[in-house]
């Protein structure tokens, strides 16, 4: 049950584009980032019929969905959507659809409206087209990760036409990142752009480890997000970015 934030961070710091909280254990680490989480979308249902939340696949998050799959929320008033995907079936084990429906589509958040950005039988530009059409509704909270190579959503250091898509006005675009080494073996992607991150209330990004710590430093030096995508994250007109980090 998360009703308040018993964890507090052992390192904050707080700047004009970026709020970095340090946790010393995973436990302290995915407990807070569900309390905000939770207490973000709490304060949405209190001043909207719904609320919206966008979460990011990948390895670290999962722990988090988890916690905050307990949070006592009006959940059948909640729109859960993806900030990008693997051109996958959202029932493969690789897609960020199966991390989100394992790790947080069960206990209180069992009802939650959850929004697949693949389905059989669709094309990519008609995936595309209905992650748009939804985008019309601004996210509440906006989950991102960060890859080593400092990508973010799926957008990837030296991908094909980055500077044309971060410049895109459309919320959700198709990518091809044949050739970047963070993609793996799935280049065919949709990604959220800064233009669908923009509207969002809240941005939380989670990261762990030394390493993802120093790129993270190392993009907060400068703001091109043709070398370092993240920075779009902060960058981005808008809410100010708040990263939860923890080794």
């Amino acid at each position: 049950m998360i009703e308040h934030d018993d964890h507090r961070p052992d390192m904050e710091i707080k700047g004009s584009r970026v709020h970095f909280l340090s946790y010393q254990s995973a436990e302290q680490w995915a407990w807070a980032s569900a309390v905000i989480l939770a207490g973000e979308l709490r304060r949405a249902l209190e001043q909207r019929p719904r609320a919206r939340l966008l979460l990011s696949g990948g390895s670290t998050p999962g722990p988090v969905y988890e916690a905050l799959a307990r949070a006592p929320l009006d959940w059948q008033r909640i729109d859960v959507a993806l900030v990008d995907e693997r051109w996958l079936r959202p029932d493969d084990p690789d897609s960020n659809s199966h991390l989100v429906r394992s790790t947080l589509l069960h206990d209180k958040a069992a009802n939650a409206r959850f929004e697949t950005l693949t389905r059989p039988g669709r094309s990519i530009e008609e995936a595309v087209a209905t992650a748009n059409l939804h985008a019309n509704q601004a996210a509440d909270a906006v989950v991102l990760g960060m890859g080593d190579d400092g990508h973010t959503a799926s957008l990837f250091p030296g991908l094909r036409g980055l500077d044309q898509l971060l410049a895109s006005a459309k919320a959700y675009v198709s990518v091809d990142a044949t050739g970047c080494p963070g993609a793996g073996p799935w280049p065919r992607r949709i990604s959220l752009t800064p233009a669908g991150l923009a509207p969002s209330r809240m941005r939380l990004l989670l990261i762990r480890g030394e390493h993802k710590r120093r790129v993270f430093e190392r993009a907060m030096d400068g703001t091109d997000p043709l070398e370092l995508p993240i920075r779009l994250a902060f960058t981005t007109p808008g809410a100010r970015l708040r990263v939860h980090w923890c080794p």
